[in-house]
C-alpha cells in the first residue's frame, strides 16, 4: 500500500501530460488558436509595460477599467463553484457528484484570469513585492485590498487541492471521502461567499465613490455570480458531453437552470431595489445612475450597454422561469447567453465606470478600453481557457475511466493505464 501511495502522484501526472499530448487535429488546432491568443495578449502587455498605462483608457478621473472589470466579473464565476459543490457533497445528489470537480477546475481557471487581471491593472508587477511576505506589508487588518488578496489566494488554494486529491482518488479507483477532504470541501461553500463579499467591500470602502455605497452591493455580487458562472457551466457541460463523452445526465442541467431562474429573480429584484432607492431620493448621488441610463452633458458613452445589460437580463428571466422553455436546449444556450452578456456588462464597465463618473470635482471622462487593453485581455482570456482546457480533458479522462492508476504486481509495469483509443476521444 505504501508502494501504491507513494508513486500514484507521478503516474498521475504523467497519465495527464500523455492526455494533454495526445488528440485529434481539432483539438491541437483549439490549442494553437489559445497560444495566439495569449501571444496577442504578451504583444499588447508588452506595448504597455514599455510606454505604461497611459497606452489603456485610463486616466485620473477614471483609474478603475476594463481589466477591474473583468477581474469583478471573473471573481463571480469563481465563486459560483458551490453551485455543483452545494448538491454534490451536502445533499449527496448522484447525478452532479463527479461533475462538482469541473466546477473547481472553473474556479481554479477563473481565479488564474483573475490574479492575472489584477498583476496587469498595477502598471508595474514589481510592486506587487509590497504585499510579499516578509519582504512587503499586506496591511492587515485596516487594508480591504490585503484581504481580497488573502481570500483568492486561499480560495484558490482551496480548489486546487480539493480537484487533485477528488481526482487523484478517482485515478486509484477509489472515492474521495477522507474527513481532512470534506472539511476542505464545506470550508470552501463560505469561502466562495468570502471572496465575492470582499470584493464587493473594496468598493464599498471608498467613501468619496456614493455609487458603490450600497448596502445590498455585496449580496448583488453574489446572486449574480450564481447566474453566470453556472451559465458558463451549462454551456461548458454541453459542449464536453458532446465532445469527450462526458456522462452528463439532463437532470443535472434542469437542476443548474432552476437554480439560475431564482438567482436571476434576486438579481433582477435587487437592482430594482437600487435603482428606486436612488430615483426616489433623487439626491445629487443620482448623477452617477443617471450617467449610466441616461447620460449627462451630452455624455452617453454606457447608455446603450446599460440597457442592453438590463433587457438581457430581463429575457434571460423570462426563458429560465419557465420549466418548458429553459429544458428546450435551443432556448437553454440562448438563455445562457443572455444572463453571460447582462452580468459582464453589468459587473464590468457599467460598474466600475458609473462610480467614477462625474469624478469628485465633477468632470465627465468618457472612458473606454483602447486597443491595448483588447489585445491584452484577449491574451488573458486565452490563458483561462487553456488552464481550463488542459485540466477538464485530464479530469475528464479520469471521471470516464480511461485514466486509471495500473496496479502493482508481478509483470506490472510502472506508469498509468490509459487507453488512447477511450480516454482521449477525438475532437470531432
Amino acid at each position: 500500500m505504501t508502494r501504491i501511495r507513494d508513486r500514484v502522484l507521478p503516474q498521475f501526472v504523467a497519465g495527464s501530460v500523455r492526455v494533454w499530448t495526445h488528440g485529434s487535429r481539432s483539438y491541437f488546432a483549439w490549442l494553437l488558436f489559445l497560444a495566439a491568443l495569449v501571444a496577442v495578449g504578451i504583444h499588447g502587455y508588452s506595448i504597455q509595460f514599455r510606454e505604461g498605462l497611459v497606452t489603456t483608457g485610463l486616466r485620473d478621473p477614471v483609474s478603475w477599467g476594463f481589466y477591474i472589470g473583468n477581474f469583478t466579473f471573473l471573481v463571480g464565476v469563481a465563486a459560483a463553484a458551490v453551485i455543483l459543490v452545494i448538491p454534490a457533497y451536502v445533499y449527496h445528489w448522484k447525478p452532479i457528484k463527479e461533475l462538482a470537480v469541473l466546477g473547481e477546475v472553473l474556479a481554479i481557471s477563473a481565479l488564474t484570469m483573475c490574479m492575472l487581471f489584477v498583476t496587469i491593472d498595477v502598471g508595474r508587477p514589481d510592486r506587487l513585492l509590497h504585499i510579499m511576505p516578509f519582504i512587503g506589508d499586506l496591511n492587515v487588518p485596516s487594508s480591504l485590498l490585503a484581504w481580497d488578496v488573502i481570500v483568492l489566494n486561499l480560495y484558490f488554494a482551496l480548489n486546487l487541492g480539493v480537484a487533485t486529491y477528488a481526482l487523484v482518488s478517482y485515478f486509484r479507483g477509489g472515492e474521495a471521502k477522507a474527513k481532512w477532504f470534506m472539511a476542505l470541501v464545506f470550508l470552501s461553500i463560505p469561502m466562495a461567499v468570502t471572496i465575492h463579499s470582499v470584493t464587493a467591500f473594496v468598493y464599498n470602502g471608498l467613501a468619496t465613490r456614493p455609487f458603490w455605497n450600497a448596502s445590498l452591493l455585496a449580496p448583488r455580487f453574489l446572486v449574480s455570480a450564481f447566474c453566470s458562472g453556472p451559465a458558463i457551466m451549462l454551456v461548458l457541460l454541453q459542449i464536453l458531453r458532446k465532445r469527450a463523452r462526458l456522462d452528463l445526465k439532463e437532470e443535472a442541467l434542469w437542476k443548474i437552470a432552476e437554480l439560475m431562474a431564482y438567482a436571476m429573480f434576486v438579481n433582477l429584484f435587487f437592482t430594482a431595489a437600487e435603482m428606486f432607492k436612488e430615483t426616489y431620493s433623487a439626491t445629487h448621488h443620482l448623477k452617477h445612475m443617471q450617467y449610466l441610463y441616461f447620460g449627462l452633458e451630452g455624455k452617453t458613452a454606457l447608455v446603450p450597454w446599460a440597457w442592453t445589460s438590463l433587457f438581457a437580463g430581463i429575457a434571460a428571466f423570462v426563458i429560465f422561469i419557465v420549466p418548458s422553455v429553459r429544458r428546450n436546449p435551443v432556448a437553454l444556450n440562448v438563455g445562457c447567453g443572455l444572463i453571460l452578456v447582462s452580468v459582464f456588462i453589468e459587473k464590468g464597465v457599467a460598474l466600475v465606470v458609473p462610480g467614477f463618473t462625474p469624478s469628485v470635482l465633477g468632470e465627465i471622462y468618457e472612458y473606454s478600453p483602447t486597443k491595448v487593453e483588447l489585445m491584452v485581455s484577449a491574451g488573458v482570456f486565452g490563458v483561462g481557457a487553456l488552464v481550463f482546457t488542459l485540466l477538464s480533458r485530464a479530469a475528464i479522462a479520469v471521471l470516464n475511466g480511461d485514466l486509471r492508476m495500473r496496479p502493482a504486481g508481478p509483470g506490472s509495469a510502472e506508469g498509468p493505464s490509459t487507453s488512447l483509443a477511450a480516454g482521449i476521444p477525438p475532437a470531432r
